[in-house]
């Protein structure tokens, strides 16, 4: 069996990824009735917030679900709290050390995947005892890795360096790419752009429409003395870009992303001023779909690219 589907009790190897914005208790429990691993995001949410997904999405699927947990983000302890109080069975850390909460987390009977986006911080998240980890290219939309290493790059490094189950993220959309990932090691994969723009998405409609309408270039990694982020290029990330470019501060570019930003953007449709996180295979996605429209054709493209590795094409 699947080593992913076994540790998590799902039926497909695929996660959705857990993002600021886009990742409320619809889209969650969608994908877990779908037959994937469902995450809600946890952080663009106040523990209340948090709590009230979490129990929508109980009484929306039956299924596997969890939370992802950036730590960057405060109240991590309440946000914790919350998700012991209700059994989530499965957690997601990133953007932090993996000893923090792994340990913890276990103690209360919790599953912990880690993203990473390193070969040595693999190894740190297998120390630190996670039960799986996420390779998360320089593609991914959202937070990013500071050493810009590719998914492709990324996986079979990860793979090398852990024996822990393996997840390969950014620049993952389609059947092709999960079957790629798992030729280079990975044993299944986390999605975020598709499902952020999924009819399930909780971001705004106006940001959907936006996404599915880019070309290839369309995002560029930005803001890397704060946090690096692959945002979409906008007035917001022209403002960036020439800050950067003029030398500015941390402090300084802090200042002009100030608070709320990802939030103006993602959820609220202000597409100029907003912060409008997306990966590079947001070049791929031409339309709106349902989450289920979505997993039936990541399965038929990754069954029909598997088949046809045995066809002409691939004999040499």
């Amino acid at each position: 069996m699947n080593k992913i589907c076994e540790l998590f009790g799902i039926e497909y190897p695929i996660i959705q990824g857990g993002m600021v914005w886009c990742s409320g208790w619809k889209l969650a429990s969608a994908v877990s009735n779908a037959g994937g691993l469902g995450l809600i995001g946890a952080g663009s949410m106040h523990p209340e917030t948090l709590e009230e997904h979490i129990l929508k999405t109980k009484a929306a699927t039956n299924k596997p679900f969890g939370v992802n947990v950036p730590l960057l983000y405060p109240e991590q302890q309440k946000l914790m709290d919350r998700i012991v109080k209700h059994d989530v069975p499965i957690v997601f850390t990133s953007a932090g050390s993996p000893k923090k909460w792994t340990g913890w987390l276990h103690d209360h009977g919790i599953k912990v995947a880690h993203v990473v986006s390193s070969s040595s911080f693999a190894k740190k998240c297998e120390a630190a005892g996670v039960d799986a980890v996420v390779a998360e290219g320089f593609e991914a939309g959202g937070h990013n890795g500071r050493e810009e290493t590719t998914t492709l790059t990324l996986i079979p490094l990860v793979r090398n360096a852990t024996k822990l189950p393996l997840m390969a993220a950014g620049g993952i959309g389609s059947g092709q790419a999960i079957l790629a990932a798992m030729v280079l090691g990975a044993d299944g994969v986390q999605i975020g752009s598709a499902f952020a723009v999924a009819e399930e998405s909780s971001a705004h409609p106006d940001f959907k429409t936006l996404v599915t309408s880019l070309g290839e270039g369309g995002t560029k990694l930005a803001l890397k003395q704060l946090a690096p982020v692959r945002l979409i290029k906008n007035g917001f990330f022209q403002q960036v870009d020439a800050a950067e470019k003029a030398g500015k501060t941390a402090s300084e570019l802090s200042e002009l992303l100030g608070r709320g930003r990802a939030k103006k953007g993602m959820f609220e449709g202000d597409l100029d001023e907003g912060e409008l996180e997306i990966g590079q295979v947001s070049a791929q996605l031409n339309k709106v779909l349902s989450v289920s429209e979505i997993m039936e054709k990541l399965m038929d493209e990754y069954h029909e690219s598997k088949a046809s590795l045995e066809g002409e094409k691939f004999s040499f």
